[in-house]
């Protein structure tokens, strides 16, 4: 699980993302509509995540983060001085509690995903209406340009090229051209 918040201008926004063990990527994202902290911001990115997980049935997780503060909190092993930052770290201790294992691993700032980056950016920049949840965007991958799956078969059954091959064989226009065609060609 990768998860991380981003702040700007416009407000907070938040994501998580889960990737299996065969590399589907399941994300969430919301804007925080509250004034916070970048530290809340981490811990609510952090709950969205295991939120994510626990609904997924996730028994053991991987939590990969490139800042070492919440992850050190959370185990204990640092001090949390900020008073608002206690109900966020009892609320994740508790979820921790829930998977079977759970792992840390720490990567360099350097290792950055750009997908991840995007979803914060793009969380805390959009303008929510009023409701909890927006129709969620579907992002595809394409090994192709767009038009080649709509190159449609001639009627005649040439190909769309034999006019062409045609004329600079022959140097002569197709009989059924009209002015248009011919300019075309």
């Amino acid at each position: 699980m990768f998860f991380d918040g981003a702040a700007n201008f416009k407000g907070v926004g938040i994501r998580a993302i889960l990737v299996s063990e065969i590399g589907q990527y399941y994300s969430v994202s919301a804007k925080l509509k509250f004034p916070c902290t970048n530290n809340m911001a981490e811990y609510d990115a952090y709950i969205l995540g295991l939120r994510l997980a626990i609904d997924m049935n996730v028994q053991e997780l991987l939590v990969i983060r490139n800042f070492d503060l919440l992850v050190h909190q959370v185990l204990g092993e640092w001090d949390t001085k900020n008073t608002k930052i206690f109900p966020y770290l009892h609320c994740v201790q508790g979820m921790i509690k829930r998977f079977t294992k759970i792992e840390f691993k720490h990567v360099p700032r350097i290792v950055h995903n750009e997908f991840e980056a995007a979803l914060d950016t793009l969380s805390s920049m959009i303008q929510h209406p009023d409701r909890n949840f927006i129709n969620p965007i579907p992002i595809g991958i394409h090994k192709q340009p767009a038009y080649c799956a709509h190159v449609e078969e001639e009627s005649d059954g040439k190909p769309c090229f034999h006019d062409i091959k045609e004329y600079l064989a022959k140097g002569e226009y197709p009989e059924h051209a009209t002015h248009t065609p011919k300019r075309t060609l």
